[in-house]
């Protein structure tokens, strides 16, 4: 209990930081805006092309997605990115909508278009963080250089919290690959959005029962 609790005081010192979009409404991929910009009609047709048949994306397809993706990058040290890791992926991003109210019945265990064009577009972001940070060109973020790619994603740490996803998500010798920064960086935006969700009074804490504690940790 010691350690969970530290984790939740981590999250709650940095919420009050960290300032995420809210999360993206699930809309059937044929509701076209009619004031969508050209950018945005250019990604329903890449999303077009990589959904399946249902116009969703499953973690299946989320990790053929970001492997194609990775092997035109060979400055990208990785593993590639497994099933499991892609799950979880997808899980968060519907954790996200299943704590607002006006979306629980939205979740699906697929990534709608809104939700594809938020994660993808927070990747590209990411990824660029992790090229600008890789300092020594080694093709991993060590874990000096670690803190300073996390603040210019926008989440301000403690250093006990740094410490355990050091240990989590980076090898024995303190490197983290591509795979694991994307994967550590899309858990933390969505606990943070989480977090927000559950906050309503802006206190910086949050009561949750036990119902609501295992859908935030055994789903994601």
């Amino acid at each position: 209990m010691r350690i969970l609790g530290g984790v939740i005081s981590a999250i709650s010192e940095a919420a009050a930081q960290y300032n995420p979009e809210p999360p993206p409404p699930r809309t059937h991929y044929s509701n076209i805006e009619a004031n969508e910009s050209e950018e945005v009609r250019q990604f329903r047709r890449l999303f077009a092309q990589l959904a399946g048949d249902d116009m969703e994306v499953s973690a299946t397809e989320l990790m053929n997605i970001l492997n194609k993706v990775v092997t035109r990058h060979p400055d990208l040290k990785t593993d590639g990115f497994g099933i499991d890791t892609c799950r979880s992926m997808v899980a968060v991003m519907d954790l996200s909508l299943f704590l607002t109210p006006s979306h629980q019945s939205d979740t699906t265990g697929k990534l709608g278009f809104e939700e594809f064009k938020y994660l993808w577009n927070n990747i590209k972001r990411w990824q660029a963080i992790y090229k600008q940070f890789d300092t020594d060109r080694s093709g991993t973020i060590c874990s000096s250089e670690l803190p300073g790619a996390f603040e210019a994603a926008g989440f301000h740490l403690n250093e006990h919290l740094y410490n355990m996803i050091i240990r989590r998500y980076s090898d024995e010798s303190g490197n983290m690959d591509f795979d694991n920064f994307i994967s550590c960086l899309v858990r933390l935006d969505a606990m943070f959005r989480a977090f927000k969700s559950l906050d309503k009074d802006g206190t910086g804490q949050i009561q949750v029962n036990i119902q609501e504690w295992l859908q935030l940790t055994m789903y994601s």
